[in-house]
């Protein structure tokens, strides 16, 4: 079997609107084609062998798995699909480095002999390593060549170590995500941005868009801290810094034995040595912190045990005491056999992907050993204690124990007065004392560092007492209650019209004074400003308007081609617009049948938030039935005034809009309100395009859904007037002496159907159209769209685009003359190749009184070749006397 094609869903999908994050990976099954599992003699136990977690279930709760099934011996004997076992192999891969992902869904592929298989993925460089490791680990077994799964297991657990949240990260955005604010990781960093356009806040690890900058660097430098804490009256150990061994000798004559040696910037207990008891520790532990800085700190050794206290927005949250990595000896075992053992541990686990974190005999671990004459291969007596690091760090093997519930009032406030006298909003504060029941001045503890940017692991998963939701007050911080982390976001799709409906709705809120960041396929636009070019209708373009901090209001069109490509940008909108949906682009992306690209448009209104908005065409079938799945509120738009789906769903409370007597009106209960004449707005060309009347009524149904008053959307749509700066290929029309052109972008049967409307209501004494054929529809889909052309025009330039697209010129011309002369057979056709070429030919042979119509492949050539020859024209006329 071979990757046919391997792709990434990151939002709501064709494939899933409920599980965003998918490899859609289609296989070819070559020899394999009409056979299952049970097939290849012996392949099942070789499966098992290899993976026996896939026999295991995942969950104590029945329904869990019943959902998702393992994949049992018997089943295998019995026969599976192929592309099931990948799918399942694929999960078991990344499930065995740490990512707990049960969801997966495979199904037969158009063409004969493939699957398409589906498959949840925590992070994205693992999801697609797993897929090929999967279809090869499969091949090899069957080929009976052995496989090396530690070195796939390692390599996606190095992946999810690099690329997951950290647990303080992912907290925080759990919490969020559970309010329903949405989260986007900035690109190329661990910065993540909670909420959308002038509502985002961010937080990196857990520093937040509220930290100050000035707090964060007097935390880190410990001495200016502890002079700030000791001035407001905060016990702390005395203390000194030195940058020398001579600095370093009279320390220690001021300070006395035992000290504690630290680098003066440093961070999560990097190059920190505790307990020094005499001169050749107290040299070691200089040299350990010279690592991370020159400057080094010398303090008093206070006595007791390592507490550490989390301040959240000025009030303590939650409070852990602190063990380092430690093994207690049993009499009999090496000193590496007690980690080993602790290790076993099923909380613990490489780096963060668990609550604890395994212990490692490094470095700073084999000098503790040294200095007490100890090497691995030593026997602890039975009970005795032995510490493997210097810091009670989570990260290097240490546990943690909640005492929030034990800190004593006096504590707590300390707490919250060093969170306030440093000036950090999220705040952890480091004691040592022997109970951190008893006030600190009582115990002669002290606090011996301020961090910012705390770890969260100790609270939210402590090795005992009460986890701590910490991520909570967080949240709150940053998203006050009443505040919203949202923006408005407007979604339109369909198969024609939704450029032109998006930038109708861009105008209609951009009139009511919101700053507006919309994407076209034309580009991407802020504030009216284009930012990008070209086809902006994806995920990325989506994510760029709503990452956008000056933007309160997002109108978003959304293509087939992203949607397909990636997913949307966004999991939920305010409304949804489905202009129509026709045969465009089949045989594409695994979608062959117009219903099939139903189901894809379909996605968009699926997304909408409850209480919202889907504002669907009750002409269009498949549209109309789009309503059958969706929670949210539903809005329709007719052209018919005698609609009987429009009447039974007014007649039902819902809401519509049709155009009727010349009027777009909306339909609301027994009410009728008018918004205008059709023949007024300028994007209906005097009531000629009947396409744009539609575009209208859904971006006028759109708007008021979302709350917009009538006499604003008539304003605003009067004040739209289309041209090539505004709404570039779409109805551009420039009016020569003697004759116009019409520059538009219909591409597909159903658009040119719909300009074919216009055409009709449009006087001329000859009517001439530059044509060309597109190499990547169905044969099919380009002859009925060439004989739409061939009824509308007296004369045709056929043109080659650039891109052919799969398939020869030759082939693309035969077909467009077969389609053009099915109902004219004497229909003038030219060929010219080149489209610059045919434009020029049109041009210089167009007769008084014609209309030329260029359906364009290169909407800002063409526009500027006709802008240049309207000026050549003006330089040409007769000035006046």
């Amino acid at each position: 079997m071979k990757i046919v094609d391997l792709r990434t869903m990151r939002g709501p999908s064709y494939w899933s609107v409920k599980h965003r994050k998918l490899i859609v990976l289609k296989l070819d099954l070559e020899d394999l084609a009409g056979t299952w599992s049970n097939a290849a003699k012996g392949f099942p136990a070789r499966l098992l062998k290899l993976l026996p977690g896939l026999e295991q279930t995942r969950s104590t709760n029945p329904r869990d798995n019943a959902k998702h099934p393992p994949l049992t011996l018997e089943q295998l004997s019995d026969g599976e699909p192929w592309g099931h076992v990948v799918q399942q192999v694929a999960l078991e891969l990344q499930r065995l480095a740490g990512m707990p992902l049960t969801w997966g869904k495979t199904r037969p592929a158009y063409d004969e002999g493939q699957e398409i298989v589906l498959f949840e993925y925590q992070e994205e460089r693992a999801g697609r390593v797993a897929a090929e490791a999967a279809v090869e680990l499969v091949s090899k077994l069957l080929r009976r060549e052995k496989y090396d799964l530690k070195a796939i297991v390692d390599e996606l657990h190095e992946i999810r170590e690099e690329e997951f949240f950290g647990p303080s990260t992912w907290s925080i955005v759990a919490e969020a995500a559970s309010r329903g604010i949405p989260y986007i990781q900035l690109e190329g960093s661990n910065i993540i941005q909670l909420g959308y356009g002038v509502n985002q806040k961010r937080i990196w690890a857990t520093t937040s868009s509220n930290t100050s900058h000035a707090a964060v660097e007097i935390a880190g430098n410990k001495n200016r801290t502890k002079r700030m804490l000791k001035a407001a009256g905060v016990p702390v150990p005395r203390g000194t810094t030195v940058y020398s061994v001579e600095g370093l000798k009279d320390a220690v004559e001021e300070l006395g034995y035992p000290i504690v040696t630290k680098p003066l910037d440093g961070n999560h207990g990097k190059g920190a040595t505790i307990n020094i008891k005499n001169w050749k520790e107290a040299q070691a532990g200089l040299k350990a912190a010279q690592v991370y800085s020159r400057a080094v700190i010398v303090e008093q050794f206070i006595e007791g045990f390592d507490f550490r206290l989390l301040v959240i927005n000025g009030k303590l949250v939650a409070a852990a005491k602190r063990t380092p990595a430690c093994v207690v000896g049993d009499g009999s075992s090496t000193i590496q056999q007690l980690i080993d053992e602790v290790n076993k541990d099923p909380r613990r686990g490489v780096g963060h992907e668990k609550v604890l974190t395994q212990i490692k005999l490094d470095k700073h671990s084999q000098q503790i050993l040294k200095a007490r004459e100890l090497t691995p291969k030593s026997v602890l007596p039975a009970g005795e204690e032995l510490y493997l690091k210097s810091t009670a760090n989570i990260s290097t093997g240490g546990t943690a124990t909640d005492v929030t519930d034990l800190i004593h009032p006096y504590n707590l406030l300390m707490a919250e007065r060093v969170a306030g006298i440093i000036g950090l909003d999220i705040c952890g504060i480091d004691v040592l004392t022997t109970d951190i029941a008893i006030p600190l001045n009582e115990t002669r503890g002290a606090v011996i560092e301020v961090n910012a940017a705390p770890g969260f692991r100790m609270h939210i998963s402590p090795a005992e007492g009460l986890p701590r939701n910490v991520a909570a007050p967080v949240v709150d911080m940053l998203f006050p209650q009443g505040a919203t982390a949202r923006i408005p976001i407007f979604a339109v799709t369909g198969t024609n019209g939704k450029t032109t409906t998006t930038l109708l709705l861009a105008h209609i809120v951009a009139s009511k004074g919101y700053k507006v960041g919309n994407t076209t396929t034309s580009g991407i636009y802020i504030q009216g400003r284009q930012l990008q070019s070209g086809d902006c209708t994806g995920a990325q373009s989506a994510e760029f308007v709503l990452k956008d901090p000056t933007v309160n209001f997002a109108v978003l069109e959304t293509a087939r081609g992203g949607m397909l490509r990636s997913g949307l940008g966004f999991h939920s909108c305010d409304v949804a617009v489905v202009t129509n949906v026709a045969a465009d682009h089949l045989g594409l992306k695994d979608i062959h049948t117009v219903e099939e690209m139903a189901e894809v448009k379909g996605v968009l209104p699926r997304t909408v938030r409850k209480g919202g908005w889907a504002v669907l065409n009750a002409d269009n079938d498949l549209t109309y039935a789009m309503r059958e799945r969706l929670d949210c509120n539903v809005a329709l738009f007719s052209m018919d005034e005698h609609s009987p789906r429009i009447r039974e769903h007014v007649e039902a409370g819902g809401l519509a809009a049709v155009y009727e007597e010349g009027y777009l009106s909306i339909y609301r209960n027994s009410y009728k309100l008018r918004i205008d004449r059709a023949v007024e707005l300028p994007i209906t060309f005097g009531g000629r395009a009947r396409f744009n009347i539609e575009n209208a009524l859904a971006a006028s149904l759109a708007a008021y859904c979302y709350g917009f008053d009538k006499d604003d959307i008539k304003t605003a749509l009067r004040t739209f007037v289309p041209s090539a700066t505004k709404t570039p290929g779409r109805m551009n029309i420039f009016r020569f002496p003697t004759f116009e052109v019409v520059v538009d972008y219909a591409h597909n049967t159903h658009g040119i159907e719909k300009y074919a409307e216009f055409m009709e209501a449009t006087p001329a004494t000859h009517k001439v159209g530059i044509v060309s054929g597109l190499g990547d529809r169905r044969d099919q889909d380009t002859i009925d769209y060439a004989r739409v052309a061939g009824r509308i025009f007296d004369e045709v330039v056929l043109r080659q685009d650039q891109d052919l697209r799969g398939k020869t010129a030759a082939e693309i011309e035969a077909l467009m003359r077969q389609g053009l002369t099915m109902d004219k057979p004497d229909l003038p056709i030219t060929y010219i190749d080149n489209e610059p070429e045919a434009i020029d030919y049109v041009l210089q042979n167009a007769r008084e009184g014609s209309v030329i119509t260029i359906f364009s492949e290169d909407i800002k050539a063409t526009i500027a070749k006709l802008e240049a020859f309207e000026a050549r024209v003006r330089e040409e006329q007769p000035q006046p006397a």
